[in-house]
């Protein structure tokens, strides 16, 4: 009868335990493929930002014909769709910089700024940057739920198990944190 009961508890908790760990395995997939999408959400803006920089760039070309090496160092850079993840993160941070050299570019130039193509070209590039600013906020939130699941316990004994590892943040890069300075006034410059 005792050797019954032991059975029984036994049994329960085994049964609890493999519940436990089947839930647990699903809610590690299901946060995996929403990293995934988080991802590729972001590579889509990143990748219209890059499609979008050499427009940018042969505007500003025409008004600003000395700045050209600094301007040939923003579009060099090709062959994003063959990049690896990390390669294409990386490559972000470069263009970021770029970006702030090419608008401090200009800011030279006041019939540049005035012109129409450069303001829809500007005007999108807003858009776009807006549109990954939100697209690293959705995917940093994804990753710490993904991470969370990961470290806690008793999840992160099921999550070693079956090799799910932490994964990093999107972070800004250090040319992302520095202030970048435009002055509109002429006697400034």
């Amino acid at each position: 009868m005792i050797i019954n009961v032991i059975l029984c508890i036994v049994l329960v908790a085994i049964i609890v335990i493999v519940i436990y760990m089947i839930a647990t395995y699903n809610s590690l997939k299901t946060l995996t493929n929403k990293v995934k999408e988080a991802y590729s959400t972001m590579d889509v803006y990143l990748k219209k930002r890059y499609d979008l920089i050499p427009n940018l760039v042969e505007i500003v070309k025409g008004y600003a014909k000395h700045e050209s090496e600094t301007l040939e160092n923003i579009v060099k850079e090709r062959g994003y769709d063959n990049l690896s993840d990390n390669e294409k993160l990386k490559l972000n941070e470069n263009i970021t910089g770029e970006i702030n050299k090419l608008l401090l570019i200009a800011e030279s130039y006041p019939e540049l700024r005035a012109s129409e193509n450069f303001k829809n070209l500007s005007e999108n590039l807003v858009k776009v940057e807006d549109d990954i600013a939100s697209s690293r906020k959705y995917y940093n939130a994804i990753i710490r739920i993904y991470n969370n699941k990961v470290e806690m316990f008793p999840s992160n004994i099921f999550a070693k198990l079956f090799g799910y590892k932490e994964k990093s943040m999107f972070e800004a890069s250090d040319d992302e944190r520095k202030k970048v300075s435009v002055s509109l006034n002429e006697k400034d410059k």
